[in-house]
């Protein structure tokens, strides 16, 4: 039964036809649970043909008649030969060789990976990789990845934003399980709500996403994978504290209700109740904060079926205040006394996931997927009122299959999308409502041994921006071993949601000016986007050991774009693009294993993104050209549950950054054209006892970086000068913190 389970959960469809086989590599344990073996080698006896598992133990090889011996290897287990009559799907379990009193050779698993096999460009981080930071919240779960940008969005709220090719993450789709959920009203502050230990895997997409997942995706796609009650520890609790006075508690419970379902309660706390003030301008360096998250998830499991079902409930109260140390809510609200603010957000979210494979034709599938949320609020910001509640709902059909072989496959379905936005902004009320219902087709040709292509289409209709087609197509080339060479185009279209992403305008003195277009959407068109790019990826060996280098280069182009005008520094202006809109972006990566439990991973970017303004075509403000990233990690015993010490320290490095216009300001509140330098180093030491306990310590910018004078006008706050969006490094300075791991499996 937990063989078929494993199928039903980890791969959709089980594709077999005449020349291809499919299966699944487990690793054989005690518990007999299904862990999949990624990297473990495949190939057929005194051939040349072979292919590698991917991070689930996943393989698919070309086959034969006269293939009749299939080779199974994977460093620290047994090297396995079945004998093959016939093509049929494979599952098996490869024996470690400690199991059959040998000596153990034992390899780590990549805590990234990137496929040779896919046509997309995707990467995908496993829950070790995230254990290597912090990672409080998915917005902090990037540090150590260098295809992700992280920087604050402002000097107040201590809010993280994330890039990707140069862009800020509205033009990214954040899904959660392939459910759309960064987004809307969420889109300032969503990152901070799920909890770091909440993730089992994030798959990272450059370049426009599949046309399954919506029309919304410009630069990429970031999904992330949740744990399971089924494989996640029955008892989690993990313990996190910082100097800068933020303390969090996850606690993790999971039990097997009956045969088929097994249940998980996921409970998150974080508080900060202490104020710094470290470049004594008056101003919390860091906002005081509390947040209570809570998530129920119950999975069904029905293997003589072919069903698999999860259904979730999630619930989030989170509170902020910042703004001047002497700020007191009770009596300075809305006052001159002191400047201050809070953030007051309740949310409910609900959803459903369940697929069918049919058993007597298991390259057959259909998924359907639901989810409602209510994201509520409440925030002003000194004078500045902002409120917000956005309803939303979502639900997506999808049928897979072939066409005469699996070397054709085929995906298509429907989507449904509605949200209804209330919004208040000081005196004027903004409300609306979108809905629409979109169709798509993907086929994907894959030869797997030199060409997968992947083209898919959808047409989709919208209660304001009318009908469209949306086309994605992606393609990866094998030249030569160990190689993949993919390119990539797409269009993509969505609505800007003007206040909700630009939330830090209103911690300023600026005012809003809309330039109405006669567009649907606050007066303004839909922004389109075209997205192209290309990718290199090769693996090979270096002085014996492993290592791979990539290179990306993407091209994002604006159709229409709603530009946001910081150019004069007393007003925010947003209208539709006239002229030129554009985002290149370039980066080589370098991966190499230097010795035995000791990685290094360095980067380089390179960014051109520049806009037409009323004031000319300009750089993008704060968005550097140039980006250095760095990361080492070492473990000294990798032994299955030994006790050991891990080493991780991240080094980024960014070029100047240009500012938006203050020449209109008093001289003493002008800045330069462009902003220094800087350069942050985190490191973090971990200690595991066993496999049910650890400690760890860490650091981030531990060379004590800080943005001199971060806010304009820190001196007069209510002030025509006074501004928080000029931020391009820390604020608070080295920030040290700690914490301890501890599970019962």
């Amino acid at each position: 039964m937990k063989h078929i389970i494993f199928i039903i959960l980890f791969i959709p469809t089980f594709l077999f036809s005449q020349d291809k086989i499919d299966g699944i590599i487990l690793e054989a344990n005690a518990e007999n649970k299904p862990i999949g073996l990624p990297g473990a080698n495949i190939y057929w006896l005194n051939t040349s043909v072979g292919v590698v598992t991917d991070m689930d133990g996943k393989f698919s090889i070309s086959y034969k008649p006269e293939y009749t011996k299939l080779v199974i290897s994977y460093v620290g287990f047994k090297t396995d030969t079945l004998s093959i009559s016939e093509p049929k799907a494979i599952l098996h379990w490869l024996q470690p060789t400690s199991e059959l009193d040998e000596v153990t050779l034992t390899s780590r698993r990549q805590t990234t990976s990137k496929s040779y096999l896919q046509a997309q460009n995707i990467l995908t981080v496993s829950s070790d990789e995230l254990l290597k930071a912090a990672c409080c919240n998915l917005s902090e779960s990037f540090e150590t990845n260098p295809s992700i940008d992280v920087n604050f969005a402002d000097a107040i709220t201590g809010t993280r934003q994330i890039k990707m090719l140069g862009l800020t993450s509205p033009y990214i789709l954040i899904t959660s399980e392939n459910i759309p959920t960064i987004r809307g009203a969420s889109q300032a502050y969503g990152l901070s709500f799920t909890p770091g230990t909440w993730v089992e895997s994030i798959q990272i997409t450059k370049g426009a996403g599949s046309v399954v997942n919506g029309f919304e995706s410009i630069a990429g796609q970031i999904n992330t994978e949740l744990v399971k009650p089924t494989t996640d520890a029955k008892f989690f609790v993990n313990a996190y504290g910082s100097q800068n006075g933020r303390y969090e508690l996850n606690t993790h419970l999971n039990t097997k209700v009956t045969d088929k379902w097994s249940a998980g309660l996921y409970l998150h706390g974080n508080i900060r109740d202490r104020k710094f003030d470290m470049n004594e301008d008056s101003f919390l360096d860091a906002p005081l904060q509390q947040q209570i998250n809570v998530m129920n998830r119950w999975q069904y499991t029905d293997p003589e079926k072919g069903f698999v079902s999860f259904i979730n409930f999630r619930y989030l109260n989170d509170s902020k205040q910042t703004g001047q140390v002497a700020f007191n809510p009770d009596t300075d609200k809305f006052t001159t006394n002191a400047w201050g603010s809070e953030i007051k957000t309740q949310r409910f979210d609900a959803s459903v996931k369940t697929g069918f494979v049919n058993t007597e034709i298991p390259w057959r599938s259909f998924g359907v997927q639901a989810a409602f949320s209510r994201h509520n609020q409440e925030s002003y910001f000194g004078f500045n009122q902002y409120d917000i509640l956005h309803n939303s709902v979502y639900a997506s059909a999808v049928y897979n299959s072939i066409i005469s072989d699996s070397r054709h496959k085929i995906k298509t379905g429907l989507n449904y999308t509605y949200d209804h936005y209330d919004e208040l902004v000081n005196t004027s009320d903004f409300a609306r409502t979108e809905n629409s219902i979109g169709a798509f087709f993907e086929y994907n040709y894959d030869t797997l041994e030199k060409l997968n292509l992947t083209a898919g289409v959808r047409i989709d209709r919208h209660n304001l921006l009318g009908t469209f087609i949306t086309p994605r197509v992606h393609a990866r080339y094998t030249p030569w071993e160990k190689s993949a060479l993919r390119a990539s185009f797409g269009r993509g279209i969505r609505s800007a949601n003007i206040f909700a992403e630009n939330q830090s305008i209103f911690a300023t003195s600026r005012n809003i000016n809309i330039i109405n277009a006669g567009g649907e959407i606050f007066g303004l068109d839909p922004e389109i986007a075209w997205n192209y790019g290309v990718s290199f990826l090769q693996g090979f060996n270096l002085f014996g050991r492993k290592a791979d280098v990539t290179f990306d280069y993407y091209i994002t182009d604006f159709q229409n774009q709603v530009v946001v005008d910081y150019e004069n520094p007393q007003e925010i202006s947003f209208y539709n693009l006239e002229g030129d809109s554009y985002a290149n972006s370039f980066q080589v990566e370098f991966n190499y294993n230097l010795f035995e439990g000791f990685d290094i991973r360095t980067a380089y970017k390179y960014y051109d993104v520049k806009t037409q303004y009323n004031s000319g075509k300009l750089e993008k403000p704060l968005t550097p050209k140039h980006r250095l990233f760095a990361n080492a990690s070492y473990e000294t015993n990798i032994q299955p549950n030994a006790s050991q010490w891990k080493f991780d320290a991240t080094y980024n490095w960014l070029s100047e950054q240009r500012f938006s216009s203050t020449t209109n300001n008093p001289v003493q509140y002008q800045l330069p054209e462009y902003s220094p330098t800087i350069g942050t180093l985190n490191a973090q030491i971990t200690k595991v006892f066993s496999d049910k306990f650890e400690l760890y310590l860490g650091g981030e910018n531990i060379t004590n970086v800080t943005q001199d004078n971060p806010i304009l006008g820190a001196d007069d706050p209510f002030g025509e000068n006074f501004d928080t969006t000029f931020v391009y490094g820390p604020i608070f300075g080295s920030m040290y913190y700690a914490g301890l791991r501890f599970n019962i499996k």
